[in-house]
């Protein structure tokens, strides 16, 4: 049976080695997972199209923590230099961080967990579900760059889905090429009609219908207090 919590929407600040990242947590009434976002390319925890799929995913039963993988500070700079958004071990350190926090919530831990990335995020989102396989059940990329995870794509267990617009040529080979070496469960699905920022109407729709699908199928309840990644 789904455990019953107390359903809140609050703003929090997690801890990070030396610094605090701002999040924003929603907590449904009988949550049956949590989903971390990872943004990425100068996108943070405003960008309205995270913001739209986590909503949706909210409206299905799924707690969603949407984080700033960067400080004020460090956005400034990367405005200018454009070097920390590709930073991708930097950014699934980060994501680690937030992983770490969920796993110190006392109502939340024991809910299976997947991450959500966006562009460069979903590199450090296969990045740090690889370097600890028993914290993340699945992961989904929207119009991601998982090939710049490398190497690391072979190490991750938790299935994968790749969701790419049809429009976006580029990224849908590089997509192509990183499932390849992708060696979990795993799919890719070009949604029709969509440019990389999935602004065309229904297309954001349509990539939250398919999250939402693969985190119900792959996210099973563990009793141990961390998300069982399924094969």
């Amino acid at each position: 049976m789904d455990e019953i919590l107390a359903p809140r929407e609050q703003q929090i600040r997690i801890p990070a080695a030396a610094a605090f990242l701002a999040a924003d947590l929603h907590v449904p009434r009988t949550p049956r997972g949590v989903i971390l976002f990872a943004h990425g390319s100068g996108s943070g925890r405003f960008s309205p199209r995270n913001r739209s799929v986590a909503q949706a995913l909210n409206a299905v039963g799924f707690a969603t923590v949407l984080a700033d993988l960067l400080t004020p500070s460090e956005e400034t700079a990367d405005r200018r230099t454009g070097q920390l958004r590709f930073d991708i071990p930097f950014l699934a350190g980060r994501l680690h961080s937030v992983t770490a926090w969920l796993s110190g919530q006392r109502d939340l831990r024991r809910l299976p967990r997947g991450y959500f990335g966006a562009s460069t995020g979903a590199a450090a989102a296969l990045i740090a579900a690889a370097a600890e396989p028993d914290q993340v059940g699945a992961i989904v990329s929207r119009g991601g760059r998982p090939d710049l995870a490398g190497a690391t794509l072979a190490r991750v267990r938790a299935p994968t889905l790749l969701l790419v617009g049809s429009r976006d040529p580029e990224v849908l080979a590089l997509n192509e090429a990183a499932l390849a070496r992708l060696t979990c469960v795993k799919r890719l699905v070009v949604v029709p009609g969509a440019s990389h920022l999935f602004e065309e109407p229904g297309t954001l729709e349509t990539v939250a219908q398919h999250a939402a699908r693969w985190f119900r199928e792959h996210l099973k309840a563990d009793t141990s207090g961390a998300s069982v990644p399924v094969a």
